[in-house]
């Protein structure tokens, strides 16, 4: 089951959060320019492997790329990690936790994944992360996404608080890299203006990363211009 296909009330009975119920904040590039197809490409690195079919795609097609890395990712890929380095130029490395807790108050689970349960471990999964980003590649991230892309809502101003800006989506391409190639490559050829793209880049061994590679090269063929979040203004997330 994937994690569209779940209902928002089999999410809500995984866990009791006092935090309200989880949302999921979106996001589109502002005022795209017009007569021109502009996507932003994002991909989350959580915890899992390094997709090279990815990533040495975008850099063959000079493809830039806003990366949310986790510091479980970093410190288990560091063949990984020196990859991006090596493309600064393409890659933007920004912060998606330092555990892949999922920023929900209260208890229980979400798609699997134990929830933060309080502030004080919020603020230590957000900032921990940027620390492990700071100590990698020598720069802050501005831009945090969380584990499964979900917030309590009463935990995103304290988010912004810390200075970062919280990354949404407009497109999901791969659903947790659990779609088959061909329905991935679909979704990212049927991108439009001002899409924001959520996929992974965590899952070599999964069908998802091959449809990925089609659909980011089908963009390109349409002629479309690929930024990363910090070279165009976004509309607010959630």
């Amino acid at each position: 089951m994937t994690r569209r296909n779940l209902s928002q009330t089999a999410l809500a009975a995984a866990f009791v959060s006092p935090g309200g119920a989880p949302v999921e904040p979106h996001m589109r590039l502002a005022s795209p320019e017009p007569g021109r197809l502009t996507v932003a490409l994002t991909f989350d690195g959580c915890p899992g492997g390094f997709d090279d079919r990815i990533a040495s795609a975008l850099a063959a097609a000079c493809i830039p790329a806003t990366l949310f890395l986790t510091d479980v990712w970093m410190r288990r890929n560091p063949a990984g990690l020196a990859f991006f380095l090596a493309h600064r130029d393409l890659f933007a490395i920004q912060n998606h936790g330092a555990r892949h807790i999922p920023p929900i108050l209260g208890s229980g689970t979400l798609y699997g994944l134990p929830v933060a349960g309080d502030l004080a471990t919020v603020r230590q999964e957000v900032q921990g992360g940027a620390d492990a980003i700071q100590a990698a590649t020598g720069t802050a991230p501005r831009w945090y996404r969380a584990a499964a892309a979900r917030y309590s809502p009463a935990v995103l101003p304290v988010i912004r608080d810390m200075g970062f800006a919280i990354a949404g989506f407009s497109l999901a391409a791969d659903l947790g890299a659990s779609l088959p190639a061909h329905a991935v490559e679909a979704r990212i050829a049927a991108a439009s203006n001002g899409d924001v793209v959520l996929a992974h880049i965590n899952q070599p061994h999964r069908p998802s990363g091959a449809g990925v590679v089609a659909g980011v090269l089908a963009l390109q063929r349409r002629g479309a211009r690929f930024v990363q979040l910090d070279q165009t203004a976004v509309t607010p997330a959630g």
